[in-house]
Order: C-alpha cells, then structure tokens, then sequence
C-alpha cells in the first residue's frame, strides 16, 4: 500500500515520471488536468519527501560498451559490523558494480556487475573484487538474454 500522505494526483504525477523523467511541469499539467503551478509545487514536495530520490537518463548498455551484466553473489569469512561496513564502503567504488544488496541466506551480498566483454569481467574480479578482504567465495552468474528490465514500480 502506498504512503497515505499520497493522493491519486500525487500517485499520477510518480507514474508518469517513473516512465518519462523529461516530462515538463506543463505536459504533466496537461495530462492531468491540472494547473502548472499545482504540478510545480507538488512535485517539489515529492522531492523534498523522498518521494523522487534523483532523476537520470537510462543509457543503452550496449551502445556504451557495457554489455556483459554478471550478478556475483559473495561470501564473506566473518559477520562483524567493521568487515560488513568495510566491504560496502570498498565495493562501491567500482565502476563495474552498478548494484549492491546485502542479502539473507547462504551469501553476504549480491553484485550486479556491468563491463564490455568476458575479458573486462575477469580483470575487474582479479584486480578489484578478489583484492578486497574477508571475503571467502564469489559465485558469478552472467545474464544470456534480458526479457525484462524495469526501473518504474507499479503505484
């Protein structure tokens, strides 16, 4: 259920954004039936709430060379704060990994790792990730074919 501090424009305005960012106030307005500057300010609020955490363009992975996506579930040897903060401090400083999720279950974390070709993958998982410390196994999946890749959540 969404947040009660939401009304149905407010949930209108997060579905059009999630599917186009670039829209303007004005072509929301008019969507909508609104006035703009209704648009403006609710927008803004969304923002100031949390609501909108940042706006970005989605690029075409393969068109800039990024076209391996490897998901890389890793073990580490011990569950202290310092070695779990350690490791999410160090591992997002890497270019290749887009996501990180600290997970339950048999492994720590789960990495979704973007480079161009195998070759990239495996000098990322020799000279960045297999250099970071405490951890005990990687266990890496690389994606064949991409059915479906979503960023808008259903409101």
């Amino acid at each position: 259920m969404i947040n009660s501090e939401l009304d149905t424009t407010d949930i209108e305005i997060l579905k059009l954004l999630q599917r186009d960012a670039s829209l303007t106030n004005k072509e929301i307005s008019f969507k909508l039936h609104k006035s703009i500057a209704t648009i403006h300010e609710r927008v803004k609020r969304l923002k100031e709430q949390g609501y909108i955490q940042r706006v970005v363009a989605i690029l075409n992975r393969k068109k800039i060379n990024r076209s391996l996506i490897a998901f890389s579930q890793v073990l580490l040897n011990d569950h202290t704060a310092d070695t779990l903060n350690t490791f999410e401090q160090e591992v997002i400083k890497f270019d290749e990994v887009m996501e990180c999720f600290q997970m339950t279950g048999t492994f720590d974390f789960i990495l979704r790792i973007a480079t161009s070709d195998m070759e990239a993958y495996h000098s990322f998982y020799r000279n960045k990730l297999a250099t970071l410390p405490n951890i005990t196994t990687v266990q890496s999946f690389f994606v064949l074919s991409e059915t479906k890749s979503d960023t808008a959540y259903p409101l």
